[in-house]
């Protein structure tokens, strides 16, 4: 699918939205694109045994032309090829009969629960809402025509997930950027998502998110597998997610590139009803709602998963990174989206967890991304990378970490949002591969500290830094061409770090109020 295509399609499907939030159109649309890929999957297998039914030489060969037609209707031709099997109502062609009906949307709703009976795959996860979607007269029956357009047939079935994978993402990404501020909580930018990935390098192992949002975390490790030679399947997936509609989202957008998972029983919250209570992941990568307040954390005092310290009830930053680094395993690495307040924060118990982390050498690299990367957000992001021993993956690296400043990379791809490049990704990680000499990185370039942008930095300096991990504070300045800076950049720069600095301010203030309070003196 190029370009052009994908933005018509997004573009006619933003016109008939009308009245409907992105938040609510986007399981619409995208409920259909699902059900027109696996029809089109099915269709194509159909044909593909038509014609070895119809073939002498094929051990699938059936003389009686009735016979051919039988068989093609029997569901375990299908499964074998770990093709969904869509019953008759529910096909495509059935569906697009019947569009202009007043009655569509109950029609596909009941087309979805066929199809849920007959995949034990799919049970439970199918978003059943199109009979009682709010959409004008003939709306749906409008997009239905516009979904048709998309051809999931194809004789190479790996391109036609391929060719769905792109369709999806694209879309999910268009709803994310519609939805603004008050969406897109479940979409982490794919360029984030890469960065994540390339350094981590997941090449096999089981591979953990505990707060998936759509996925995007295990689409990625896959597609970095495929490209590094690895195998589809390399890697266990497991996740959990606690919105209903975004869990079900999850697992058609993985079930949709046929690629297994377990999100857990049912959707749950995390830190109250763990869904994977015994599991060692190998790789965990994960973008947590920032500074989250209302998590629960006065009824999980005396947690196990807080083994640096309890994390303060009014803010889950450190909540999520004990989780993680819990369910790691013994060799495990995380790579983890936080807002840059984590970095420094001395608010209640932040400071001493994150001494304490320091202290127990399991933080090892810290990257302060750019602004604007974020459709929900306009807070300032960081990368947390941790790593359970630093004898291993690469040199003996005990005792020191690497700090990467690189709020000056990436490009505005429109007014308000920014984007990291491919050779942005690849700056970040051949930076750390090199540091960590792990073998991923391709260069013979050996590893050197760059002022402006990176350094590697022992612990003990660290410890005079009173545990502050924000990268700014250990690269320094850039050592020339700092004045021929563009304006804009200059002035995003500085915008960032005072919007840090506004952070830092308001949780000093919360402090001061706090301790006031408690002598008696309430502000």
């Amino acid at each position: 699918m190029n370009q052009d295509l994908k933005k018509t399609l997004w573009a006619t499907a933003d016109k008939l939205r009308s009245s409907m939030d992105a938040a609510e159109y986007k399981h619409i649309v995208l409920g259909l694109i699902f059900l027109k890929y696996i029809s089109d999957s099915f269709d194509q297998r159909q044909q593909e045994l038509y014609i070895a039914f119809g073939n002498e030489g094929d051990e699938l060969y059936l003389p009686d032309p009735e016979d051919r037609v039988l068989a093609a209707e029997e569901r375990d031709y299908y499964t074998m090829a770990n093709v969904f099997w869509v019953p008759g109502p529910a096909r495509w062609e059935t569906i697009r009969a019947n569009a202009k009906q007043v009655d569509i949307g109950t029609r596909i709703d009941l087309a979805l629960e066929a199809i849920e009976a007959d995949n034990p795959r799919l049970k439970g996860i199918l978003d059943k809402r199109f009979g009682r979607a709010q959409l004008e007269p003939g709306k749906l029956g409008e997009l239905i025509d516009l979904i048709s357009t998309i051809g999931f047939a194809s004789s190479d079935a790996h391109h036609a997930k391929d060719l769905l994978g792109e369709v999806y993402e694209y879309f999910l990404g268009q709803f994310a950027n519609a939805e603004g501020k008050k969406g897109g909580q479940f979409y982490t930018p794919a360029s984030v998502v890469k960065v994540l990935v390339e350094v981590l390098a997941p090449h096999k192992g089981k591979v953990y998110d505990p707060c998936c949002g759509s996925g995007g975390m295990f689409v990625q490790s896959e597609k970095f597998i495929e490209s590094h030679g690895g195998k589809f399947g390399d890697i266990s997936i497991y996740g959990q997610e606690a919105n209903p509609t975004t869990w079900r989202l999850v697992a058609m957008n993985l079930a949709i590139r046929g690629m297994d998972f377990n999100l857990g029983k049912e959707p749950a919250d995390t830190f109250h009803r763990d869904q994977h209570p015994d599991l060692r992941a190998d790789h965990v990568l994960a973008n947590p709602p920032f500074n989250i307040s209302d998590w629960g954390g006065d009824r999980l005092l005396d947690d196990k998963r807080w083994a640096h310290g309890t994390p303060p009830t009014g803010n889950a930053n450190y909540a999520w990174l004990q989780h993680i680094l819990h369910h790691l395993s013994a060799r495990g690495t995380a790579g983890v989206v936080l807002a840059n307040g984590s970095m420094s924060s001395n608010q209640s118990s932040e400071g001493d967890i994150r001494r304490a982390m320091v202290e127990a050498d399991v933080v090892e690299v810290m990257v302060a991304l750019p602004p604007q990367l974020f459709f929900n957000t306009t807070i300032p992001a960081c990368l947390w990378f941790l790593a359970k021993d630093k004898s291993k993956g690469g040199r003996d690296r005990r005792c020191e970490m690497l700090f990467i400043d690189a709020r000056k990379l990436g490009r505005m791809e429109s007014r308000v949002n920014r984007v990291l490049d491919d050779e942005d990704v690849a700056r970040i990680a051949g930076t750390v591969h090199r540091w960590r000499q792990d073998g991923e990185d391709d260069s013979d370039e050996a590893y050197a500290d760059v002022p402006g942008f990176c350094r590697a930095v022992k612990q003990a300096e660290i410890a005079e830094h009173g545990y502050v991990l924000t990268p700014g504070r250990y690269v320094g300045a850039e050592a020339a061409d700092d004045d021929d800076a563009a304006f804009n950049e200059k002035m995003e720069l500085l915008t960032a770090q005072l919007a840090e600095q506004m952070v830092k301010g308001a949780e000093l203030d919360a402090l001061i109020r706090e301790k006031l309070e408690e002598i008696g003196y309430a502000v």
